[in-house]
């Protein structure tokens, strides 16, 4: 049965309800709170301290609410500063997936570990050590192999948690959620699982153009956020996995376009932010 989505029946887009109702009740958030920032103002540089506000559990969540999660992969990396500076001006809480090699990669990187290690704001999950040295069909072929770069990240990046996600693959290994994007990946996922590692993909991914910089606007990725609670297309009923890439976010308008992006989000009063972590069922121990 699908499930009942407020004012469905008006023919109204989900983001665009709020318009009608501004005086709903101030946005629940887990690791976030609202500032009030004006549009003009830059991203800035100085970190606004957070206090510690308790997790919220599903029932307490009203059913006008939606979570969303943000991620980000690929870092430490090119726009990871950028990246930091964001979610301080808007004081909005994200996961990073790390690759262990771009730890070493540079002396830039290893202080941009150094930052991420130390924020409140992120956590941080594992993304693989080479990142398949992009070349994946090989790399998914050797299911030991897999696993064994993953502990490396692991160890690398001196990560406390299994929660991990493939590179270039979209898989979910989770008690309650199995989906593997190409099967021929199947066996290497089913080993990471075995191994501990709690998979995670996403629901949607802001792709970016020829030249590595954010394709679309953020207007369009409102509404992509609108058509997936409108139609149900969620891996987990009222709970969003977005994904974007820090190195997309190195020019002004990138910047820009995730700033609003959030922004806007925060502005309709109707989501709450959280870490991966506080995602469904992920801290079950995995069968």
């Amino acid at each position: 049965m699908k499930k009942t989505f407020a004012e469905k029946s008006l023919k109204q887009t989900f983001l665009g309800m709020f318009a009608v109702m501004s005086a709903a009740s101030a946005l629940l958030t887990a690791c976030n709170q609202k500032n009030e920032v004006k549009e003009s103002e830059k991203v800035h540089s100085q970190k606004t301290p957070v206090a510690k506000v308790p997790k919220i559990d599903d029932e307490d969540i009203p059913s006008d609410k939606r979570v969303i999660y943000l991620t980000f992969d690929d870092g430490p990396n090119r726009g990871t500063e950028n990246l930091l500076k964001i979610l301080h001006k808007r004081n909005v809480c994200a996961t990073a997936f790390l690759v262990g090699k771009h730890a070493s990669d540079s002396k830039r990187q290893k202080e941009d570990l150094e930052k991420m290690r130390t924020d409140v704001l992120l956590e941080l999950a594992n993304h693989s050590y080479t990142h398949a040295h992009n070349k994946y069909s090989d790399f998914y072929k050797n299911p030991e192999a897999v696993v064994k770069d993953f502990n490396r990240a692991k160890d690398s990046l001196k990560l406390a948690g299994m929660i991990a996600r493939t590179p270039g693959r979209n898989i979910w290994r989770l008690n309650n959620i199995d989906v593997t994007d190409l099967k021929s990946s199947t066996e290497a996922a089913n080993s990471l699982r075995k191994a501990g590692y709690k998979l995670i993909g996403w629901d949607l991914e802001w792709k970016p153009t020829n030249k590595m910089s954010l394709k679309d606007n953020h207007e369009a990725m409102l509404k992509k956020v609108d058509s997936i609670f409108f139609n149900d297309l969620e891996k987990t009923s009222r709970h969003l996995v977005f994904l974007t890439h820090d190195q997309y976010l190195t020019d002004a308008d990138s910047i820009n376009e995730l700033d609003l992006f959030i922004e806007k989000l925060q502005k309709s009063n109707r989501f709450v932010f959280r870490k991966v972590s506080a995602y469904p069922k992920i801290n079950e121990i995995l069968n």
